[in-house]
């Protein structure tokens, strides 16, 4: 049977963040705005084709999955990026910091697209604050980091958009946002996960210090249908 971490954009589309999906019940995807994610009940040549039939023509999707497969004839692949799973399950520790985590809202926006196209944490559009839960660490009226959740599938929570503005690293700011946010997944009942790319060897560090460990291999698409 399938785990759940296996394909988290799928169950969080049927869970924790069903009223951001659109689709039917065997292909599904987020609206452009929120997310480029789009998920499959089963990753099967029928189900790539209902999706590739439901899907806009007007965007690429962003398809993970825990193995490598191959991608269909009538998608093209644009990009293929080889991520790591991490899962936190043991209780977050709560150190003392200076800096005081803000929640963001829609006033932020503006400052939350101009770091998050600064330093690529992965997809973030104009409407990906809608998937909640963000945080962030502002020096004067500058936004200088960030930190907030994306695919809540059932009991488990990712922690997402983990980013700091160049000339504010090495300050620890990262370290604090994913402790932050990890602590609050778990006091509200959820397992804390995350993504990050196979090659960053800095933030994967920063993790496995907040107390996350590798879960698995995750394998992220870029696909345009051709």
């Amino acid at each position: 049977m399938e785990h759940i971490l296996e394909s988290p954009a799928w169950h969080a589309l049927n869970s924790g963040n069903k009223n951001l999906g659109l689709g039917n019940d065997k292909a599904k995807y987020f609206n452009k705005e929120v997310s480029p994610f789009a998920a499959m009940e089963a990753n099967t040549p029928e189900n790539f084709q209902l999706l590739y039939e439901v899907f806009p023509d007007d965007r690429p999707a962003l398809f993970m999955s825990s193995t490598e497969i191959e991608i269909p004839r009538q998608w093209e692949i644009l990009d293929l990026v080889k991520g790591i799973q991490m899962v936190c399950e043991r209780p977050v520790a709560t150190d003392d910091f200076s800096a005081k985590p803000v929640p963001l809202t829609e006033v932020h926006v503006p400052q939350m697209l101009v770091l998050t196209r600064l330093t690529n944490p992965g997809p973030f559009a104009n409407r990906t604050i809608d998937f909640g839960h963000y945080f962030g660490i502002f020096e004067g009226n500058e936004l200088v980091a960030m930190a907030g959740q994306r695919l809540h599938a059932y009991q488990f929570a990712e922690i997402s958009a983990v980013c700091t503005h160049p000339h504010h690293t090495g300050k620890g700011y990262a370290y604090q946002l994913v402790q932050h946010q990890a602590k609050r997944i778990q006091l509200n009942g959820f397992i804390p996960y995350l993504h990050v790319r196979a090659n960053n060897s800095g933030a994967i560090r920063v993790y496995q210090k907040a107390g996350f460990e590798q879960s698995r291999d995750m394998f992220f698409y870029v696909l345009k249908k051709g």
